[in-house]
């Protein structure tokens, strides 16, 4: 799921095995279960709910398992009763690390997460040890637009950085800037519903829209043994089925992070 971009980025182009492919998918009925639960099944009345959905079918989630995950939430037919926890800690190096996960057992899950901390030379804090570097936000991504092929039927809305950003004034974000072909757009918590729907309405086709955390400060790490007990522990942090996001501010060089990845 999300982490700090650099790492995230190089985990992003890693192949996906079945296995991998599992984990998410269990991850993304689980969000759309617990969404269903908390505001209804109406996806039109339900933002998070919409959002959950959007992220699935981007990530591959049948439509049959989604519908399925509407029902079970909305109906109350799930047997888990899910509760939404984070847990803290640190990693090796100093590397700040936030979880956010939703479980159906505390004891387990608390176990599990401290386990993989003490194994990678890191330890699991208490509430707020790190929690004040991530800041909520919300992240809206837009492709810069392609001109269509000519037999294409499909209209596309064109507009330049400028077009876009003085759109988005009227939203107020936090910050509209362009990154690798694609435009992002960061809005608070409270404003990134307002922000999407607004941005919908003026016609600009979103790529993802999500609710993230950003660090306020990094920590980086140039022992390559380092580099790989932070590697690990995020990477076991992330397959485990009831951790929902993992957050870090883990910085190293590229270089040094695919060097490191391709032996674990």
């Amino acid at each position: 799921m999300s982490g700090h971009s650099k790492w995230a980025n190089i985990k992003h182009k890693k192949a996906k095995t079945d296995a991998a492919k599992g984990v998410s998918f269990a991850k993304f009925s689980r969000e759309i279960i617990i969404a269903a639960k908390i505001g209804g099944g109406d996806i039109n009345g339900n933002f998070r709910l919409r959002t959950a959905v959007e992220k699935a079918k981007a990530g591959g989630l049948p439509n049959d398992t989604i519908k399925r995950a509407i029902e079970k939430g909305a109906g109350g037919s799930s047997n888990e009763n899910y509760e939404e926890i984070t847990y803290e800690g640190y990693g090796a190096g100093g590397v700040a690390v936030f979880i956010e996960a939703a479980t159906d057992n505390r004891n387990r899950t608390a176990g599990d997460i401290r386990s993989y901390f003490t194994k990678f030379g890191g330890n699991l804090g208490e509430t707020g040890c790190v929690g004040w570097i991530f800041e909520p936000v919300g992240e809206i991504i837009i492709e810069t637009p392609k001109t269509p092929d000519k037999k294409s039927k499909e209209e596309v809305k064109m507009f330049t950085f400028d077009e876009l950003f003085e759109d988005c004034m009227e939203f107020d974000p936090k910050d509209v800037a362009q990154e690798d072909g694609e435009y992002k757009i960061t809005t608070t918590v409270e404003g990134f519903q307002s922000t999407v729907e607004g941005l919908e309405k003026l016609g600009y086709k979103l790529k993802s829209s999500e609710l993230t955390r950003v660090p306020s400060n990094s920590c980086e790490i140039t022992d390559s043994a380092i580099v790989r007990k932070v590697m690990l522990l995020l990477e076991k942090l992330e397959e485990h089925d009831d951790v929902q996001n993992v957050y870090s501010n883990f910085e190293a060089d590229e270089d040094l992070i695919n060097q490191v990845a391709q032996n674990l």
